[in-house]
């Protein structure tokens, strides 16, 4: 790594535990985007999105690839793994908006210890919402297909609310007011990276464009409390 790589890398390492999140703007080429999203023609979510790619060759090599990038790797931890990719499409057929909140799901192996925090499916997932501890080890991949700007839905997010833990909504509210938000549009080919305890929303798309994004989700090889990942990588 030469010295402008290292001085970049212990910038964004220091942005992400302070504030949450991260934005590589030059992770990926357009012609790559591009070629994910000839993948992505074959995926016809119900909704806004699919939780179940990493069935797919090419997305199991694309999140190898995040977990190889210099600049993401700083980020996981000693021994991290990928275990779910989402994904995310807004067009102007699917134009949707999010409320302020934090991800405080993962998706687990059904066994006793899952089953005493109470199980939720989704798309033939098992779902829980761990201990904040396991929360907090977490860190959340977005890796943009499209151009993401004030236009098509970007990510608001609230700088530093990752450190408050699990918040209510009246914690929610007091947190927006006092630190404001931050209006994350990433580039093609960018990732946005940010711990899923962070409060992030998403607006409507005011143009009628695409705004497509593989959400992806790593975290310690092994989880504690006797959970057990739904699937590594």
């Amino acid at each position: 790594m030469d010295n402008r790589l290292a001085a970049s890398a212990t910038d964004i390492k220091e942005q992400f535990y302070q504030q949450g999140f991260a934005i590589l703007p030059k992770i990926y080429s357009a012609a790559t985007c591009d070629e994910i999203c000839d993948h992505l023609t074959d995926i016809t979510p119900a909704g806004p999105g699919s939780r179940r790619l990493l069935v797919f060759d090419w997305c199991r090599k694309l999140a190898k690839s995040l977990k190889a990038h210099p600049l993401i790797s700083q980020l996981l931890g000693p021994t991290p793994v990928i275990n779910q990719c989402t994904y995310f499409e807004k067009s102007p057929d699917q134009n949707w908006l999010v409320a302020l909140h934090q991800d405080v799901s993962i998706a687990v192996q059904p066994n006793p210890a899952a089953t005493q925090l109470g199980i939720s499916k989704k798309e033939g997932l098992s779902f829980v919402q761990p201990p904040v501890e396991i929360l907090k080890q977490l860190v959340v991949l977005r890796v943009h297909l499209d151009d993401c700007t004030l236009n098509n839905g970007p990510l608001k997010v609230v700088p530093g609310s990752h450190l408050q833990g699990r918040l209510s909504d009246p914690m929610i509210a007091t947190l927006k007011d006092h630190s404001g938000e931050v209006i994350c549009c990433v580039p093609k080919g960018g990732v946005l990276t940010m711990r899923p305890l962070l409060l992030h929303a998403s607006s409507k798309m005011l143009l009628p464009h695409h705004r497509r994004v593989l959400h992806f989700l790593c975290g310690p090889h092994q989880l504690a409390n006797g959970l057990v990942w739904h699937e590594t990588l």
